[in-house]
């Protein structure tokens, strides 16, 4: 009995809704809006975030960096007492891996030699646009870097400073497309490297390409790139979770050492932790929700009114077919579901529409901005609950007016 009764209301409502084609037209359009400005931002976010996770996890899982600056100052922040470190010269890198013994860690030293150099294997040479990093055998494990072919480079390798390296993935799409670059030898500035391995594909951090790189034993790259003030960056991985938050304060103190400052002395290097890397970085894009959530909101407030406004004018146009069902034994309960329903199936199509633009939107500001594009659960979760709120409340009124309508005065209503 209430079963064919819902399936009457429905089938009413339906019609009601094809009788008022244009004018459920727009309603709906105008639900659509709001729910796609809360959608698409939501979807860009999500996919922001995940990119960013990706990228910046990229430092390894329990790893703290030791670098000239800090995280809030690389990001511009603290601008009002910003003071200009020293870099990290090579003898105090050497020096902080030599006296950091900390259990159940590995120290590795790195620095960018050039992010201009060409690279050259038999007649095919690439762009001068290649990253050479100088690195030990520790920097792709701190890193949380993979090889696809070949392997890392060895205490060997970089004890006997072996002209060895290891490439990007993008290698092997142009200058070793169809051949195995393992064993292959390859020039660069003059000196002849072999390639002994392949990193996995890692895309680009900020539009700067990962898969574009070199990695050299770093004593052979601090003899071919003798430039000047060359930073180093000190990268640290625990074994432990647990202890990484005593290993790093043990590296506080040893840099500090290292770099002979007194106790009053504020550092004048900065520590980034992997994981505070991440959580600082993600803070930011919180506020890319809370937009979403305020344009949406403000949307949806409009599209309320706009769909009660119709459930008003639908109540007065039907006045008299009230008046007849009440007549006929409607009961009130019956009247105000009727509207109710349509109300609500006016506000899911609105919202279905809206998810479908908003995520195709998303998807494609994605897509161009080379983000990872991930399917926003919690933006289409939020997307029906919002549309089936504004269902209830610009339904409710109407239904209620509808439900108190006096059959009598209903049926002499012209």
């Amino acid at each position: 009995m209430m079963l064919n009764l819902f399936k009457e209301n429905v089938h009413i409502a339906v019609g009601s809704i094809k009788t008022q084609l244009m004018r459920t037209i727009l309603t709906v359009l105008i639900i659509a809006i709001g729910i796609t400005a809360l959608v698409c931002i939501l979807t860009v976010v999500a996919a922001l975030e995940n990119t960013l996770s990706s990228n910046f996890a990229s430092m390894g899982a329990n790893t703290f960096n030791i670098e000239q600056y800090d995280i809030s100052e690389r990001m511009g922040r603290n601008n009002e007492h910003k003071v200009d470190n020293p870099i990290i010269t090579y003898p105090e890198a050497k020096a902080f891996k030599q006296k950091y013994d900390y259990p159940l860690t590995h120290t590795s030293l790195s620095f960018t030699a050039t992010s201009n150099a060409e690279v050259r294997f038999e007649s095919k040479k690439t762009d001068p646009e290649i990253s050479v990093l100088g690195v030990d055998e520790y920097f792709l494990i701190n890193s949380g870097l993979e090889t696809t072919k070949g392997r890392n480079f060895t205490g060997f390798d970089i004890d006997n400073n072996t002209y060895s390296c290891i490439l990007g993935s993008d290698f092997e799409k142009e200058l070793f497309k169809d051949v195995n670059p393992i064993d292959k030898i390859l020039s660069i500035r003059g000196a002849k490297f072999k390639v002994i391995g392949v990193l996995k594909e890692k895309g680009s951090t900020f539009g700067n390409s990962q898969d574009l790189r070199v990695l050299i034993p770093i004593q052979v790259a601090r003899s071919l790139f003798t430039a000047p003030d060359i930073n180093y960056t000190v990268s640290v991985m625990v074994d432990k979770k647990e202890l990484l938050n005593q290993a790093t304060d043990e590296a506080n103190n040893m840099m500090r050492r290292v770099r002979k400052l007194s106790p009053i002395k504020d550092n004048n290097f900065g520590i980034s932790r992997s994981d505070d890397l991440i959580n600082k970085i993600l803070s930011i894009t919180q506020y890319l929700g809370i937009s979403a959530w305020v344009i949406g909101i403000i949307t949806i407030f409009g599209s309320s009114i706009a769909l009660m406004n119709i459930m008003l004018v639908s109540v007065t146009e039907r006045t008299r077919e009230i008046g007849v069902r009440k007549a006929l034994g409607a009961k009130r309960s019956t009247i105000a579901f009727q509207f109710f329903i349509e109300t609500l199936i006016i506000g899911q199509l609105g919202g279905l529409l809206g998810i479908f633009i908003g995520i195709s939107g998303g998807y494609g500001i994605a897509a161009a901005m080379s983000f990872i594009f991930v399917i926003p659960w919690g933006a289409i979760t939020a997307a029906f609950i919002t549309t089936f709120i504004v269902a209830i409340v610009s339904g409710s009124y109407p239904a209620l007016k509808a439900s108190k309508l006096d059959p009598i005065e209903a049926l002499r209503y012209e």
